[in-house]
């Protein structure tokens, strides 16, 4: 068990269960490996869809948030977006759903490489966040999401399962391209989840951020994978919503408002594709603190007062989406 009395990987273990046992309505591929370990193929070879990507977006979430598809949201014209909430934005954001273990294989043009997400991170806990936020699961079940577009190779699955402390065979990795359907949904779910990475990287303290809530605009996907990126984070850095409730003076929580939104970035104001291009398709040489939602407000609990900053932006989401708003 764990510090905090809870296992992320055994409540996310029923929803895992359930998406392979509904595999077939939900088009996707399963099947296991020799060494026993599970793979689930939501967009590779399957065709995947909207509906598996929403499941997937809440086993990311470590069993402790919900993911919703719904007509509207925060862009005015748009006919559908992604919504999450949780009550425990910390853990199932930054513990579970965030992108933080670099996992790879090889080297040269055959070699793989992939951002690992999901409560299987807590059971391996490479990233010093897991010190910060004084937790680390025990399973004897593990689940990873991918986004990638080939399966990982044997030895570093391996390494995965042994990295987890766990056999192969508790270890289920989903994977979900980018210029899928699912994948598409499952990106997009993070609304809430860059606004907690950033909230951390700006130094705000974790332990106040008391519940949150976000949604953003479903975007069209695209077989091109710069473009299917772009149109993913744009979907939140132009037309992601988030609403935080914060304990702590006033004074933190206001600037925790000012400094979050995408704009308050040096790169903001250009689709990501551009961006990316610009910087010659390096991601690392791209602003960090451009990976955030549109518009932000902040409840002060203690007072009661809320702060707000930035806006939604339909002219850039026409331009990345390539459709009139």
């Amino acid at each position: 068990m764990t510090d905090r009395g809870l296992s992320i990987n055994a409540l996310t273990a029923p929803l895992v269960d359930a998406l392979v046992a509904d595999a077939d309505q939900l088009r996707l591929g399963v099947h296991a490996l020799d060494n026993g370990a599970c793979i689930v193929d939501a967009g590779i070879a399957a065709p995947g869809g909207l509906e598996a990507g929403r499941r997937i977006a809440e086993i990311c979430l470590g069993g402790l948030g919900r993911v919703a598809l719904r007509g509207g949201g925060p862009v005015a014209g748009w006919p559908l977006s992604v919504e999450v909430t949780t009550s425990d934005p910390v853990m199932a954001c930054l513990g579970s759903q965030y992108a933080g273990w670099s996992l790879s294989h090889g080297e040269g043009k055959g070699a793989f490489h992939a951002l690992g997400s999901g409560p299987g991170r807590a059971l391996a806990c490479k990233e010093p966040l897991f010190a910060e936020l004084g937790y680390r699961d025990q399973s004897d079940r593990g689940c990873l999401v991918l986004e990638v577009d080939k399966e990982p190779p044997a030895p570093l699955i391996e390494k995965i399962a042994r990295d987890c402390g766990i056999a192969p065979s508790g270890l289920t990795l989903i994977l979900t391209p980018t210029s899928s359907l699912a994948g598409t949904v499952q990106i997009v779910a993070r609304v809430l989840e860059v606004a907690l990475h950033k909230a951390h990287e700006l130094g705000f303290h974790l332990g106040d951020i008391r519940d949150g809530l976000g949604a953003a605009p479903l975007p069209p996907p695209a077989p091109d994978f710069v473009k299917a990126m772009g149109r993913t984070n744009d979907a939140i850095l132009f037309g992601g919503q988030v609403q935080l409730f914060a304990a702590g003076e006033d004074a933190a929580v206001e600037r925790l408002a000012r400094e979050l939104p995408s704009s308050a970035s040096r790169d903001y104001g250009r689709p990501f594709a551009e961006v990316f291009k610009a910087y010659g398709y390096d991601f690392f040489q791209v602003d960090p603190m451009l990976f955030s939602p549109a518009r932000i407000q902040v409840t002060a609990l203690d007072s009661g007062r809320t702060f707000t900053a930035g806006r939604i932006a339909p002219e850039l989401l026409e331009a990345s989406f390539g459709v009139a708003l």
